[in-house]
């Protein structure tokens, strides 16, 4: 559920935001975790969303990935410098070219000015820093070593920059032929179909049932385009909104996770983060609870965030770490466990998982590559199917009429 909260510091300091939580007790631990009291709070119904989340959807303007790779970077270095932490936000406001981040640039370097943490005062841009960012800050100040943390940040932001892109690499060209493939046909029926339905119905020509088909289609599209766009306009809004729900994520994951080219895919690219969040969260020094916690939070999957949350019930209970992902072995394979319990002996836990994200991370780039090379035939197929329906269903008419003559 979706919450508008207000809470206080014990110092006074006061705080408005929204945040997702399962009740309101969920709620009150989540702020008290960041010292904070919750004081008031409202439920936001799922009605009274759906217009903000389609907002941000088709609004622009944002941070990108990049950006906050390159801030953190930079800042790390003009600290490191011996520069002060209000310098460096000036300087960087400065040559930002993004508004966005040039205002929230500024909106850290007031708060600092007024003596909150870096860490405290990235928590009012939840948008922007999210809690593995905010953590890692946090203990570079606790630790006074805070370019160190920025630096490590940086790496890990770059990383997932990187995963993101093949990712996205190896779906864009099926994605584009789909959607080319949908147009094409629409086009056809609106316009092409017509012509040839107006000649057989001159010519007074016994139809096939795949031509009656493809000239209904036609003649409803024609007949109700708007209802038709409208329809498809409203379809999208409903899955857009059930698919931002609860069950809707648990569905999707469900769904993705038992795909057979998918499946194996997916678990890559889950391996891979949870590897790479937890060696940058440990490294920095955060403690193994708080680093679970944390990257339970970036991943997506609520299958993988039950792993999570079984792993810290198990931590807090005195059991090794990696007794938990051997237990998951249907999710996570079985050397993530392996790796970490010689981690766990050896005292290098983030130098174990950090291999293991490198390895998982080539994984995923092969593996988008094979599945390139298995969809592109797939699509050809499929195309061809269905060219071939349309021609025949079209032709096979047209050569009835020249035996009739």
């Amino acid at each position: 559920m979706q919450f508008s909260y207000y809470a206080k510091k014990i110092s006074g300091e006061e705080i408005t935001g929204e945040t997702e939580a399962k009740d309101r007790f969920e709620l009150a631990r989540i702020l008290r975790q960041r010292d904070y009291t919750l004081v008031s709070f409202k439920e936001k119904k799922e009605k009274e969303k759906i217009f903000p989340r389609l907002f941000s959807l088709v609004s622009f303007g944002g941070v990108k990935v990049s950006e906050k790779m390159m801030f953190s970077r930079n800042l790390g270095v003009m600290i490191s410098s011996g520069l002060p932490i209000t310098r460096s936000l000036e300087i960087l406001s400065r040559q930002t070219k993004n508004k966005k981040l040039k205002k929230i640039l500024l909106g850290l370097m007031d708060r600092v000015q007024k003596g909150i943490p870096l860490s405290e005062a990235m928590k009012n841009y939840p948008g922007v820093f999210n809690s593995l960012f905010i953590a890692m800050v946090k203990v570079g100040e606790e630790t006074g070593k805070l370019s160190d943390s920025l630096k490590i940040v940086s790496e890990h932001l770059e990383q997932e920059r990187t995963l993101t892109k093949k990712i996205k690499g190896a779906l864009i060209y099926p994605v584009i032929i789909v959607v080319a493939m949908i147009l094409i046909g629409i086009l056809m029926l609106i316009y092409v179909v017509p012509t040839l339905t107006s000649t057989f119905k001159e010519l007074n020509i016994q139809l096939p049932l795949s031509t009656q088909i493809i000239i209904s289609t036609s003649n409803f599209l024609v007949t109700h385009t708007v209802l038709v766009i409208g329809i498809i306009i409203l379809l999208a809004l409903v899955a857009f909104w059930f698919f931002r729900t609860e069950k809707g994520k648990r569905l999707s994951g469900n769904i993705f996770l038992r795909l057979p080219l998918i499946s194996s895919l997916l678990k890559k690219i889950n391996t891979s983060r949870t590897s790479r969040t937890l060696a940058s969260l440990i490294s920095s020094g955060v403690n193994i609870l708080e680093a679970i916690s944390i990257t339970k939070d970036v991943l997506q999957n609520h299958r993988y965030k039950q792993v999570l949350d079984n792993a810290r019930s198990e931590v807090q209970k005195g059991a090794p770490l990696s007794e938990s992902f051997k237990k998951a072995s249907d999710l996570y394979p079985i050397l993530l466990g392996e790796m970490l319990a010689v981690g766990e002996e050896t005292g290098k836990i983030s130098e174990m998982l950090n291999r293991i994200a490198v390895f998982y991370e080539e994984e995923v780039a092969e593996t988008t590559k094979d599945l390139t090379t298995v969809i592109e035939p797939l699509l050809m197929v499929v195309v061809g199917v269905i060219v071939g329906f349309f021609a025949i269903s079209m032709i096979k008419p047209m050569y009835s009429m020249m035996e009739g003559i």
